[in-house]
């Protein structure tokens, strides 16, 4: 069933600020010729390069694992090539690669990442910095939380179709689900900007490079955008961000999905402007999403009600937003730049721009080894082994198995306090005045 526009008030209509969806969408679909993405390709980043649009994008096919694929545009609507073969698989076991199969793991099925697949590398984003082209993207092993994971390219190599991508590194600490990671194209005040989303907010960090370890250096979260808090706010449930921002006169463009209570079942896109020198103060912020899943193609599929942008272009005076939709197929929607972004400054604007530096007891860490949970087949309380801190049904709860049957076994926390300051063994220090790391 697809919704209808709901109704809007003349002050609503007069603010409201749209993408146009192209006409030819779906603009890549599943293709049964192919084993590894017959069931489902979606979320695509995308960059702008030598005359066409890049598109990286997340497929699943008869593994159930989640891969990358490429395909390729010249007016960023049509596509006029698609490669045969993934460009990126798991190589690294925090991605669920297996000995026996690169395109397949061992799954202890804990947690369930986006998309209802298996695994594998998820939701990508690109960033060109210089000569290289930086990709974040969702590691998921199929038992542990889903994390940031780093890899990069050689810009020579990602035009000539030589998939020589570095070794990948995880970012995000362990024990946490952190997704939606992007990299600022340009530094500020020397330092690298890299945006994620720890439920239900956007976080920033600011880090003097990208040669992180995978093994002690990790994404702390030290400033946030918020969701908004009024109840009737179209996204006051959860932010993350989109494609990685772009840089304008009017500050810096970020395209954003959110969920709001109201309709909370259902992903939405809105659009920031952020400050130029200081991108966590949010200068404008749409009062009503920018696009709805409204289409046919939005609402059948894996996932019902679901447009969930991870790449976005500006070619020439137009923006493209390229988003999954119904965690199925590819979608993509326009506008024309500067009247979008003039009303997106005057009409959206935010009353008082201010960094908000995050507080340490906000941050969740590695759960504690004994907690107890009713176990539905033994029909008694167990201790959870393998405890694990996440978001169901849009609560925290703790999740683990039984030590006796091996069932899946999870229990609701009552508060997200209660995860940090009854759970949470340390916490890490960040600034509170405010102001930007020099």
């Amino acid at each position: 069933m697809v919704r209808k526009n709901p109704i809007k008030t003349a002050k609503i209509a007069k603010i409201q600020l749209l993408l146009e969806r192209f006409d030819g969408n779906p603009i890549l679909k599943p293709d049964p010729k192919h084993f590894w993405e017959t069931k489902a390709v979606f979320n695509p980043a995308a960059i702008y390069e030598n005359g066409k649009v890049h598109i990286v994008y997340r497929a699943i096919g008869e593994s159930d694992v989640s891969v990358l694929g490429h395909a390729s545009s010249l007016d960023g609507l049509h596509i006029n090539e698609r490669l045969d073969e993934p460009i990126y698989v798991p190589r690294e076991p925090f991605e669920g690669a297996s000995t026996a199969h690169p395109y397949a793991y061992q799954s202890g099925d804990i947690y369930i990442s986006g998309g209802g697949g298996m695994g594998g590398c998820e939701d990508p984003r690109l960033t060109r910095i210089g000569d290289r082209v930086y990709m974040t993207y969702v590691a998921y092993d199929g038992h542990s939380h889903p994390r940031v994971a780093l890899s990069s390219i050689c810009i020579d190599d990602f035009l000539n179709k030589k998939w020589k991508w570095k070794r990948p590194v995880l970012i995000s600490p362990p024990y946490i689900v952190d997704k939606n990671a992007c990299i600022l194209p340009e530094k500020i005040n020397g330092k690298y900007v890299i945006f994620h989303r720890v439920f239900p907010n956007i976080l920033i960090d600011f880090v003097d490079d990208l040669d992180f370890d995978g093994k002690s250096r990790w994404l702390v979260g030290q400033y946030t955008i918020p969701t908004r808090a009024l109840s009737s706010d179209w996204d006051n449930l959860k932010v993350g961000c989109g494609p990685p921002p772009m840089k304008t006169k009017y500050g810096w463009l970020l395209i954003y999905q959110a969920v709001g209570s109201s309709d909370e079942s259902r992903y939405k896109i809105g659009a920031m402007l952020l400050d130029l020198q200081d991108p966590t103060k949010v200068l404008a912020r749409t009062k009503t999403p920018i696009l709805e899943p409204l289409a046919a193609y939005e609402n059948e599929g894996c996932k019902y009600g679901v447009i969930y942008p991870c790449g976005a272009v500006i070619i020439e005076d137009r923006l493209f937003v390229y988003y999954g939709g119904a965690d199925t197929v590819v979608g993509v929607a326009t506008a024309k730049l500067e009247s979008f972004l003039e009303r997106l400054a005057e009409d959206h604007k935010e009353s008082n721009p201010m960094s908000l530096p995050v507080n340490p007891k906000t941050q969740s860490f590695e759960m504690p080894d004994q907690i107890e949970g009713f176990c539905d087949k033994c029909r008694r309380v167990r201790l959870i082994r393998n405890p694990r801190h996440i978001i169901l049904d849009m609560r925290h709860a703790i999740q683990g198995i039984c030590p006796v049957c091996g069932n899946k076994i999870t229990t609701i926390v009552k508060s997200k306090s209660g995860i940090d300051e009854d759970m949470v063994p340390h916490q890490i220090k960040t600034k509170k005045d405010g102001k930007l790391p020099k």
